[in-house]
């Protein structure tokens, strides 16, 4: 991985911060996205902090919503360093559990925005950009409620779901060009996107997996670097469960 290049989107909390450290110590140079810039700055601190092997870590404050902010940032990328050999598309959004009849429509479309839209436009680009190289990894943040229904989620999970389609499709459209595109199905994570929920009843969240526990963003972090990594090298439309054993019920 050292010498490589990575794009996080939402790079500056939770899994994605997780992510970018891993890859920083393994020598890969790391560029986190996201809309808060003291957020942003502080997180490449803690990034630089594990770094090896001369990998430098940037944050661009973009919104993944905005299309051409996104062409925008893989343009900076590229204009900086030469190339984008990985991508994490990380930022999402979860800000309601409702049935559909009580839902609130401005949060889902708020949630289709940036979970479906913005993956939808990272990917675009990261892809036109990695077609010219001839290589690359993306890796796509799902979840358990991509592959599942989920009480009291609908508007949530089908967001999720989407990502799911999204990558299973285009990892066969770009196989041949050396383009591998994953993701990952995490359960529920020790981060701010479930930080009510976990307040509320973490017990229960616990009880969900048969291991007992909710996860840590370092453990998702270890599956995304697998699947960017050159082991993971015929693995191809993959969602990688990491949730306890919450699938497996």
């Amino acid at each position: 991985m050292t010498n490589s290049v990575a794009l996080i989107t939402g790079g500056a909390t939770g899994i994605g911060k997780a992510t970018a450290k891993k890859l920083a110590s393994k020598g890969v140079s790391v560029v986190i996205s996201g809309r808060r810039q003291e957020l942003g700055r502080d997180a490449v601190k803690e990034i630089e902090a594990v770094a090896t092997n001369g990998a430098q870590v940037r944050f661009i404050q973009n919104d993944i919503t905005d299309e051409g902010a996104v062409k925008e940032l893989i343009a900076q990328i590229v204009a900086e360093f030469g190339r984008l050999d990985m991508a994490v598309n990380n930022a999402g959004l979860y800000n309601e559990a409702a049935t559909i009849d009580k839902s609130n429509t401005k949060n889902f479309q708020d949630m289709l925005e940036v979970n479906v839209l913005g993956v939808y436009y990272s990917m675009k680009y990261e892809i036109e950009q990695m077609r010219k190289q001839g290589s690359g990894a993306i890796v796509n943040l799902a979840s358990i409620a991509g592959l599942n229904g989920i009480p009291q989620t609908g508007t949530y999970v089908s967001t999720k779901h989407a990502v799911v389609g999204l990558t299973k499709a285009s990892a066969i459209d770009h196989a041949a060009e050396g383009i591998r595109i994953n993701a990952v199905a995490p359960g529920a994570i020790r981060t701010d996107i479930i930080a009510a929920q976990i307040d509320a009843d973490e017990q229960g969240l616990a009880m969900m997996h048969p291991i007992k526990r909710i996860g840590k963003p370092e453990e998702i972090a270890n599956g995304i670097a697998w699947l960017l990594s050159d082991e993971a090298s015929f693995v191809i439309g993959h969602i990688l469960n990491i949730d306890g054993g919450y699938q497996a019920q």
